[in-house]
């Protein structure tokens, strides 16, 4: 008997669903946030933000450009099993190089995260060959080869060149979809000729946020776990810092979640919505998850501790702001004023660090966030966009 193999491309009317090997590939993402927390947390500075910011942006565009690819791909094929698979596996070499990148772990991250690069763009070139979704993935390719240049120069030379040439690589990932990844005596890959599945990439950014806000609850139970037992004091941080996650989950899913019809779904309202918007609303959780374990590790407010706990929450509403202003063209005013009041919040908290004990501080966040997302919650039932 004749055994029929899938197809590698998605039939349409399946387009949307997220199949197991999806889900599969984004626990190595559980991981990888663990990772980025510890980093940050044992390099709170300036110049351990940057190294976390630069690594994050890797780690991100690795995720992003293969919940992309999936788009097209039928997640029931063989092959199409094996591709998540070998690329399960370098984003697991990524991640085990992060506490070490900028150190004698670079190579191994610079070359995982390059080998994801390479081989998705060349499995759909040759799986599409001869149709345009071919020629836009080598468009693709040659802009990866090109920060690729500098992500191999940052490990190469010496240590105190790899930050400035990692930030460069960035950019050119980056900037590659807003220049429509165009290749001077070659053409380009505009946004109208990516025929992309609003819903499939939807589900899929959902999913990795909520990966992200996992990473609060393992390190508020890694703390609880690490004391022994539970003092008043340290239950009720705890209690604060669980709701201050889940009216995070709240305010989230009011706006992104399943009930958030309707909006633009053109690739470039698309590519704005997830690929940067939902990046910096990632981030910002991982920094919530950061902040959670300093509140309830230490028993004084230091301004690293300030900083990142109210800017977790500002960096997931400018995150929120982009996502609202791309899909639903909306100005998101409630976000603008909880960002302004969180500013105002951090420069006070900044200037009396050594009078203001911890749970006020997380108290005051929680309030906003709080209040942003009983707004949301109420505004937003009912209606095919999101509330302002």
């Amino acid at each position: 008997m004749r055994v029929q193999v899938p197809s590698v491309e998605r039939a349409g009317a399946h387009r949307s669903e997220v199949g197991p090997v999806e889900l599969f590939f984004d626990l190595v993402y559980v991981f990888a946030i663990i990772q980025l927390s510890h980093l940050l947390i044992g390099n709170l500075s300036w110049g351990g933000a940057a190294q976390t910011g630069v690594i994050f942006a890797a780690v991100w565009w690795g995720w992003n450009y293969t919940a992309w690819a999936m788009n097209w791909l039928n997640p029931r094929s063989p092959s199409v099993q094996l591709l998540n698979a070998v690329l399960m596996l370098t984003a697991l070499g990524m991640s085990v190089a992060i506490p070490d990148a900028f150190g004698g772990g670079a190579w191994l991250f610079v070359g995982c995260y390059l080998a994801m690069g390479i081989l998705r763009p060349v499995f759909m070139m040759v799986a599409f060959r001869g149709r345009q979704l071919a020629s836009n993935y080598r468009m693709l390719l040659g802009w990866t080869l090109l920060a690729g240049v500098f992500w191999i120069a940052g490990a190469a030379l010496p240590e105190q060149w790899r930050l400035g040439l990692w930030l460069v690589a960035v950019i050119v990932d980056y900037a590659a979809p807003l220049l429509h990844y165009r290749l001077p005596g070659i053409g380009a890959a505009p946004m109208d000729r990516w025929d992309t599945d609003a819903e499939h990439l939807a589900e899929r950014n959902r999913l990795v946020f909520i990966i992200a806000l996992g990473e609060s609850i393992l390190l508020m139970g890694g703390v609880l776990v690490e004391r022994g037992e539970a003092s008043l004091s340290l239950a009720l941080s705890l209690v604060v810092g669980f709701a201050s996650l889940f009216v995070l989950w709240w305010n989230y899913f009011a706006a992104a979640g399943p009930t958030a019809t309707g909006g633009s779904e053109s690739t470039g309202a698309l590519r704005s919505a997830y690929a940067y918007a939902h990046a910096l609303m990632v981030l910002g959780a991982i920094l919530v998850a950061v902040s959670t374990e300093l509140r309830l590790s230490h028993d004084h407010l230091d301004s690293a501790t300030v900083v990142v706990t109210i800017g977790g929450p500002v960096v997931y509403l400018v995150g929120n702001i982009l996502f609202l202003r791309s899909r639903f063209g909306r100005l998101a005013a409630s976000r603008l004023v909880a960002t302004a009041v969180l500013g105002v919040m951090a420069v006070v908290a900044l200037l009396y660090v050594d009078e203001i004990p911890v749970i006020v501080l997380s108290l005051c966040v929680f309030a906003v966030t709080g209040s942003l997302a009983g707004y949301t919650v109420r505004n937003g039932r009912g209606v095919r966009t999101p509330a302002s």
